[in-house]
C-alpha cells in the first residue's frame, strides 16, 4: 500500500525526516557530483559527452529564445534548473531495487527513498518557488511601480482585472503543484501495483511510460515557469506608452 503522504524516518528534535527529504538531499548530491564532473571534463576541443551536453543545453536555450526573447538570459537558469531538478526527482525512485531500502514500521517496510516530486509538500513547495522567483524577477526587471500598476489602479476597470490577475497567481501555484504531484503519485501506484503481481517482463512498458511521464513532466514545470516569467517581466502596452 503506498502511502499518500511522505513517511518518517527519523526525527531530529520534533522534525520528521521524511523519505522524500532523503530523496532530495541523494538528487543534490547526483547534481552537484554531476557539475563537479563535468567541469573536470571541459575541453577545448569537445568529446562526445561534451557535445551532447552542450547540443542539450543549446537546444533547450533555443527553446527558451522563442519564447521569452530577449529575456532569454535573464530566465534561462530558472527554466534549466526546475527542469534538471525535477527530472532526476522524477526518475529517481524508478532506479531498479531504490525503494527495496527501507526501515520496518508496524509490520511493514517503509522505503528509505522516495521520490520528493511524489509528495503534495514538495511539488507546492517547487511552485512556490517558481511563483516567488517569477515576481522577483518582474520587480527587478520593471521595477517595483510598473509591477505592481498590474495589479492596482484607480480606474475601476483595471483594478478588477488586476484582482483577477493575483486571482490567476493563486490557481497558478495550485496548478502547478498538483499537476506534478498527481502524475507522478499516480504512475508510482501503479508501478508499485503492477510489480507486486509480476515480477519480469510485465512492469518494463510501464518503467517505460513512468520514465516519459517523468520527462515530460518536468519539461511542462519549466515550460510553464519559463512563460510565467516572460509574461510578468514583459512590460504591458500601456506600461510602454505611459513610459514614452
Amino acid at each position: 500500500m503506498v502511502s499518500l503522504i511522505a513517511e518518517p524516518i527519523f526525527r531530529i528534535g520534533s522534525f520528521p525526516i521524511t523519505n522524500t527529504i532523503i530523496d532530495t538531499i541523494f538528487v543534490d548530491l547526483v547534481l552537484i557530483l554531476a557539475i563537479i564532473i563535468i567541469k573536470i571534463n571541459l575541453h577545448k576541443i569537445p568529446n562526445l559527452f561534451q557535445n551532447i551536453i552542450e547540443f542539450m543545453i543549446q537546444t533547450f536555450y533555443d527553446l527558451t529564445e522563442s519564447i521569452a526573447g530577449k529575456n532569454t538570459s535573464k530566465i534561462f537558469p530558472f527554466f534549466m534548473t526546475f527542469f534538471i531538478f525535477l527530472l532526476i526527482a522524477n526518475w529517481s525512485e524508478l532506479i531498479p531495487g531504490f525503494s527495496s531500502f527501507g526501515i520496518k514500521s508496524h509490520n511493514e517496510i517503509v522505503p528509505l527513498f522516495r521520490s520528493p516530486t511524489s509528495d503534495l509538500n514538495a511539488t507546492l513547495a517547487f511552485a512556490l518557488i517558481s511563483a516567488l522567483s517569477t515576481h522577483i524577477l518582474s520587480v527587478k526587471t520593471l521595477g517595483i511601480k510598473k509591477y505592481l500598476g498590474r495589479y492596482f489602479s484607480l480606474n475601476p476597470i483595471n483594478l478588477f482585472v488586476g484582482f483577477l490577475e493575483i486571482i490567476s497567481e493563486i490557481t497558478k501555484v495550485v496548478s502547478l503543484s498538483f499537476r506534478l504531484f498527481g502524475n507522478i503519485f499516480a504512475g508510482g501506484v501503479v508501478l508499485g501495483i503492477i510489480s507486486g503481481i509480476f515480477a519480469l517482463i510485465i512492469p518494463l512498458p510501464f518503467l517505460f511510460l513512468e520514465i516519459m511521464v517523468g520527462f515530460v513532466q518536468a519539461l511542462i514545470f519549466a515550460m510553464l515557469t519559463m512563460v510565467f516569467m516572460s509574461i510578468l517581466i514583459t512590460p504591458t502596452h500601456s506600461e510602454e506608452v505611459s513610459s514614452r
